[in-house]
């Protein structure tokens, strides 16, 4: 069985089987915890060296001027850690509490975090390619229909490759096609809610595609992740609305289901969006980045700073197994606050959708048809956004997600 294969056992009711799915998965990366640590004891003499030949004091200053950062800065990542701190790692542990009373256990273990409490049996959202495609249709009609237009485009030329089949590439994403001006979306679908929310994620990437496409020059058309990931992470939250049958995919029960894990996915992410940067700050910065043992301590005390409500006790190896999981470090450095970015400037778009879902679509357009021509704050302005790095912006957001929450679960959301 594969560590993906694993991943369905964390969710079924059996604590069980969740507790040796979770052991499965961090066990494989423990056995090769030496061999990744030494590896990354290169990587890292690597980085400071091209960091050093290129007059820069570490590699977190050079990774910033490469990745031509020049709307925020180091300063403004720290503030987002301390945000975080204050207000979505208090939001999680009170996600935890309430995880705790509905299991009726002692404490919450890592094996208890993604059980589904909603739904007593796995959510099926269809079944054939057919029964994936025509829902998505009619839910981007109803939201735009310029937007449902483009993607019907896309179906009817074939630009959709979505179902999973014995040889097929792994993974899922959106690439573009420039001389024809049109996207393509790539996936393994096999019926589950996260093939959903997979498409609609991709699809915003589509969209900007589109919008993109109107700008002159090639060089015009593309973004930094920060603004490609505000069309897509926005697009996860602005279709909710229209999950629900006859128009999507769900029951009203199983919609309820699937929106609830979806923001209590989006408070876990900030929590682990903060944990990752802050931890390659760490690396970087401090002088101990060459250490393997003090690479894993770093890890666990920035764990233990940001991730509350679970009880790790007796599985501190498992623990720091997580951070050697996480690609990014490895192969990307620095790649991944503008998740974080991008998601909090997706809540906003949320928050006006709810009372102005119809200005809110014409300036998300507005937004992705910028393309890059203008800088990451011009461009999230003209979507109705600002960036967010202070705990006042991040607080606002995050009570708005709990208090949806909380009416989800009280049977009082529309």
């Amino acid at each position: 069985m594969t560590i993906p294969q694993l991943q369905p056992h964390l969710k079924v009711r059996d604590r069980a089987v969740r507790e040796r799915a979770f052991r499965l998965g961090a066990e494989a990366y423990l056995a090769q915890r030496e061999a990744l640590a030494a590896l990354f004891d290169t990587m890292f003499a690597l980085r400071q060296r091209l960091a050093a030949n290129a007059g820069f004091a570490n590699y977190m200053e050079y990774a910033f001027r490469a990745k031509h950062r020049f709307d925020y800065s180091p300063a403004d990542c720290a503030r987002f850690h301390a945000a975080v701190e204050a207000t979505a790692a208090p939001a999680v542990e009170r996600l935890m509490a309430h995880r705790r009373e509905s299991l009726g256990v002692a404490t919450v273990r890592p094996w208890d975090t993604l059980v589904q409490l909603e739904s007593e049996r796995p959510v099926r959202p269809f079944h054939d390619t057919a029964g994936f495609v025509e829902p998505a249709k009619r839910i981007f009609d109803a939201l735009d229909p310029e937007l449902g237009g483009q993607f019907r485009e896309m179906a009817e030329a074939g630009l959709l490759d979505l179902e999973s089949r014995p040889g097929k590439a792994p993974g899922g994403y959106c690439t573009k096609l420039p001389w024809r001006g049109r996207p393509f979306i790539f996936m393994n679908a096999v019926g589950v809610p996260d093939d959903v929310n997979t498409l609609v994620h991709e699809a915003g990437h589509s969209f900007h595609d589109f919008a993109a496409h109107r700008q002159p020059f090639i060089w015009q058309r593309g973004t930094g992740h920060e603004a490609a990931e505000l069309a897509s992470m926005s697009m996860e939250l602005l279709v909710t609305p229209h999950l629900t049958q006859p128009t999507g995919y769900y029951t009203p029960a199983e919609a309820r289901a699937v929106e609830i894990e979806q923001l209590e996915d989006v408070l876990s992410s900030l929590v682990h969006i903060a944990s990752v940067d802050a931890f390659q700050r760490w690396i970087y910065t401090s002088g101990e980045g060459h250490d393997a043992a003090a690479r894993d301590a770093a890890w666990l005390q920035l764990r233990a700073r940001f991730e509350r409500g679970v009880d790790w006790t007796g599985l501190e190896r498992e623990r720091v197994s997580r951070w050697y999981r996480q690609l990014h470090i490895f192969e990307y450095p620095f790649y991944y606050i503008e998740y974080g970015i991008a998601q909090l400037g997706a809540l906003q778009l949320w928050r006006d959708a709810q009372h102005d879902p119809v200005g809110t679509m014409q300036r998300y357009k507005q937004a992705l048809a910028l393309g890059g021509t203008r800088g990451l704050p011009e461009i999230y302005a003209a979507a109705g956004a600002r960036l967010i790095f202070d705990e006042a912006g991040m607080r606002e957001l995050v009570e708005l997600v709990e208090a949806r929450l909380l009416a989800l679960r009280e049977g009082h959301a529309s």
